[in-house]
């Protein structure tokens, strides 16, 4: 979080209100949310996000407070339904990814998550030595998070299910049938067991990938791995009103190097680079043309890449808004 107050200050004078979430807030206030914490964020134009959770917190007990339970709070108190995760290896830290550098050259996909229904979200309960968790969607969410997929999308939509054997993922899958009808992006489908290892196997091949909650969020982690570290990795929590946003600015760390100042601070600083930022929409009040010319300034690479023409839709960065203030980087 420290690298991304730092930015923020060399960008402008913005107003910080600091709020316990998560591990801090159990400690503090014995729940992983506070109403209080929630109605602050409702207010402002946007939240950065810092972890929330380690070891101190691990449990399963169910009657125990959870950090990730604030995450959950959040993303449904704000209705942030679409988790947005671009995933385009630095060229200076290709050989830091597990994978071979000739299977990673070209990568530059996006991950559209959705982020408020399905199994997290469900019925679940305990009894005796059965327990179940429910996985629900409905059309409309289904429809709402396809809408960002496709306004996304550069080349094609990869939408990722389990339609062999989940009743919502025929519903997925049927939804986003008809939807594409009307759109001129294509659009394949893919089971999410053969996803996780063309994932690994073919990831230039990808432009976005649409999922629903579960496996989005193993999917997207996987994804963000192709970068050598989950901590290289930008991304964005969108919603309906377009100033709410989450932007997750938390270095990867090791229990070890806590306390110490050590992390991995890159996806804190690109939470407005361009590497992310055209690809997610950070729109007209964004803050990415700034930290462009002062990490130039500053000498710092530049991910940037050529100003290209606008897309078929007619769209480019500083246009009109879009539905959640998404654009697509031009090609």
């Amino acid at each position: 979080m420290d690298a991304a107050r730092t930015v923020l200050a060399e960008l402008g004078d913005f107003e910080l209100d600091d709020q316990l979430m998560g591990g801090a807030s159990i400690d503090a206030h014995g729940t992983a949310l506070t109403d209080e914490v929630l109605d602050t964020c409702r207010g402002g134009d946007a939240v950065l996000l810092s972890a929330v959770g380690g070891p101190k917190w691990d449990t399963t007990d169910p009657d125990k407070p959870r950090p990730e339970q604030g995450l959950l709070g959040l993303r449904k108190g704000l209705g942030l339904f679409a988790n947005l995760r671009p995933v385009r290896p630095s060229p200076a830290l290709l050989d830091a990814s597990p994978l071979k550098r000739e299977r990673i050259e070209g990568t530059d996909l996006l991950v559209v998550r959705e982020l408020t229904g399905g199994i997290y979200f469900g019925d679940r309960g305990l009894d005796g030595d059965t327990a179940h968790d429910t996985c629900v969607y409905s059309v409309a969410e289904i429809e709402r998070i396809t809408r960002v997929a496709f306004d996304l999308a550069r080349t094609k939509v990869t939408s990722v299910d389990k339609a062999n054997v989940l009743e919502t993922s025929r519903l997925w899958r049927k939804t986003v049938e008809r939807m594409a009808e009307d759109e001129s992006t294509p659009v394949d489908h893919m089971l999410v067991d053969n996803a996780a290892m063309q994932l690994v196997s073919r990831p230039s091949e990808f432009d976005v990938i649409l999922t629903e909650n579960l496996f989005g969020d193993i999917l997207s982690d996987e994804a963000a791995m192709l970068t050598g570290s989950l901590g290289n990795a930008a991304q964005r929590v969108a919603g309906r009103r377009l100033g709410t946003r989450i932007v997750r600015a938390r270095a990867r760390l090791g229990a070890r190097h806590r306390g110490h100042g050590h992390g991995q601070p890159t996806r804190d600083v690109r939470l407005g680079r361009a590497d992310a930022a055209p690809r997610i929409g950070y729109g007209e009040r964004s803050v990415c043309p700034r930290i462009g010319r002062r990490s130039r300034a500053r000498g710092w690479p530049s991910h940037c890449g050529p100003r290209r023409r606008r897309n078929h839709r007619g769209r480019h960065p500083g246009g009109p808004r879009q539905s959640l203030g998404a654009v697509r980087e031009h090609r």
